[in-house]
């Protein structure tokens, strides 16, 4: 079982301006991941190493000063029967390494590129040849070209493969729900004047199936919720490539954590295709993020698509083939929002019910950093609870790290990586009455770095009360929950079903609205442009309407509202636009 954000010993770095702001923070972001001799291998942003699992649940670290530290995007592709890893330098050529047993650390540089890049990947072909895609700006398209890794040379001229229309893709325009917002820090200011109004187009990856290649990349920006991943195909490997409006195929705007954009398509042992994809954090610092895996696949005709429905749910790992939309959840629904928290103490403006709002970018902070502070929920009734997530957070986190022992300039930037960090030390407790406890994790036995761990409960159990107990965390600071989620199986009433109304605002706009139904928790807006394929998705609280910015002109779309809570979802009747 696994549940996003995917929890990895995300890396810190400290991350500063002179004279104006400094941010010690957790990053993984752009993450890249191949199957390697029956392994996974997973390459992300300013991770001083990479992970490897073999079961794409339990992800472990290991760390190298082989490659590039401050590389962003780095990319990592099978050529030949070996890792090919490269990453981007805007003003310099870029080193690519070559591995063919990463754990014993083996990365050796074979090439340096004749040009700059960013956000780089290869891709091999079929008949063995070797294409190279990079591109990550607000006013040049996204490149290929066929190269030779002897040298890394050139084959032929580069192609111009797709540039941004936010004329027609409503998902590419820049924003928060796709609307501008002002900078609320010295690193947004930068990136706003350097951004200006058009979207960044980044983040290439390429996948071929049958005879169609699929050229996937991300756009608007990496700090907003509306992050995505779009694709465009053609029957060759540099084009020309025709836009696919079933784009983003790859989006997450709403829910706990948001944001799926800059990632990779693969599969797995058993054929079963997967999208990863950086997540959204951004409050200690606009690129603070993680990785999200999702479940993905190609339909009948070709359409490539992730199953973001509750996308940050628990899902199954599969031990074979799967459904990716029938097989992909165990059915367990979240029974802890909205619960009764208290703690221990708690600093101003950060009270315990933003442990329980269904916001990772909102925390609840103990009063001080003295061990055994608490955050415990009260859920109102014993629930048949099947799995709990712990989420930990990171407050001004400046005040408690020491600089780091080795920065150096990265873009506006003095960046570094930190080494050897205290993993965070816990215990997790249930109880039915709130006298009688037992753990059911303790994170000081096992000195794993965990801080979006979820702990599957070994059989369905009742519980009431959840504690979290703090003990030693990293650099001394507070302990620091952006979120407890209680998972498990309701035993009432699902909520009744939603009949939405729809208009069609602009060719990029529709507003939906629909009257509350009792006993529902929130709502999913699935959409998309065939009725019997509606593969994106928008999970809303607290609301009865929704206007989605996202679409694409000249495409009619399809809706569908699903009313959900504790004890299941109800799907909503299909509308079209009008």
């Amino acid at each position: 079982m696994t549940c996003n954000p995917v929890d990895l010993a995300y890396r810190y770095q400290d991350a500063s301006i002179p004279q104006h702001s400094r941010g010690v923070f957790r990053e993984a972001a752009d993450p890249s991941i191949v199957r390697y001799n029956d392994r996974y291998y997973m390459f992300a942003s300013m991770s001083r190493g990479f992970w490897h699992t073999t079961d794409l649940a339990t992800w472990t670290f290991a760390a190298t000063d082989k490659l590039p530290i401050l590389d962003y995007a780095p990319d990592v592709r099978v050529i030949d029967g070996a890792l090919y890893i490269s990453a981007s330098r805007r003003d310099e050529g870029c080193p690519v390494f070559r591995s063919t047993d990463p754990l014993a650390d083996d990365f050796a540089e074979v090439a340096v590129s004749a040009f700059p890049f960013w956000d780089p990947n290869l891709f091999q072909d079929d008949d063995g040849s070797v294409y190279f895609y990079w591109g990550c700006d607000n006013k040049e398209p996204l490149y290929g070209i066929r190269v030779d890794l002897d040298g890394f040379r050139q084959i032929g001229e580069r192609a111009e493969l797709i540039n941004s229309d936010t004329e027609t893709r409503g998902w590419e325009q820049p924003g928060e729900n796709h609307v501008r917002q002002e900078p609320r820090t010295e690193m947004e200011r930068i990136i706003a004047q350097h951004m200006g109004t058009r979207p960044f187009i980044e983040g290439a990856w390429m996948d071929r199936r049958d005879d169609t290649y699929y050229l996937q990349y991300s756009a608007p920006g990496t700090e907003t919720n509306t992050y995505a991943d779009g694709y465009a195909t053609s029957s060759s490997p540099l084009g020309p490539f025709e836009y696919s409006p079933y784009s983003p195929f790859s989006s997450k705007p709403g829910g706990f954590i948001t944001g799926a954009g800059h990632g990779s398509t693969f599969q797995d042992d058993f054929g079963n295709w997967w999208h990863a994809a950086t997540m959204r954090v951004s409050i200690a610092h606009s690129f603070e993020r993680r990785i999200g895996l999702f479940p993905a696949g190609f339909d009948d005709d070709g359409v490539l698509f992730c199953n973001q429905n509750f996308g940050d749910y628990p899902m199954v790992v599969p031990n074979g083939p799967i459904d990716p939309w029938t097989e992909a959840s165990p059915g367990w629904m979240l029974m802890s929002r909205g619960s009764n928290a208290t703690a221990s103490s708690s600093l101003e403006d950060h009270g315990p019910a933003l442990a329980v709002n269904e916001d990772i970018r909102t925390w609840w902070v103990a009063g001080d950093s003295a061990a055994g502070h608490w955050l415990q929920l009260d859920l109102g009734s014993a629930k048949d609870a099947r799995a709990i997530q712990v989420n930990l957070a990171d407050h001004d986190l400046a005040a408690f790290a020491p600089a780091v022992p080795d920065p150096a300039p990265k873009d506006h930037e003095v960046r570094g990586i930190y080494t050897d960090i205290q993993a965070p030390e816990y215990t997790l407790e249930v109880s039915t009455d709130g006298d009688s406890w037992a753990t059911v994790a303790d994170t000081r036995e096992d000195g794993v770095d965990a801080p979006h761990k979820l702990v599957v409960l070994s059989e369905p159990t009742p519980v009431r009360y959840v504690r979290l107990t703090g003990y030693r965390m990293p650099f001394g600071a507070p302990l620091t929950v952006s979120g407890i989620r209680v998972f498990g199986v309701g035993g009432g009433e699902q909520p009744a079903e939603v009949s939405a109304t729809v208009k069609r605002v602009d060719p990029l706009t529709a507003h939906l609205s629909w009257e509350p139904v009792a006993g529902a928790d929130g709502y999913n807006v699935r959409y998309g442009i065939h009725p019997e394929k509606l593969y994106h998705s928008w999970m809303v609280y607290d609301a009865d309407e929704l206007t989605i910015r996202s679409l694409n002109a000249g495409q009619r779309y399809w809706f569908a509202v699903d009313a959900f809570n504790e004890s299941g979802v109800t799907t909503g009747v299909t509308v079209a636009d009008a």
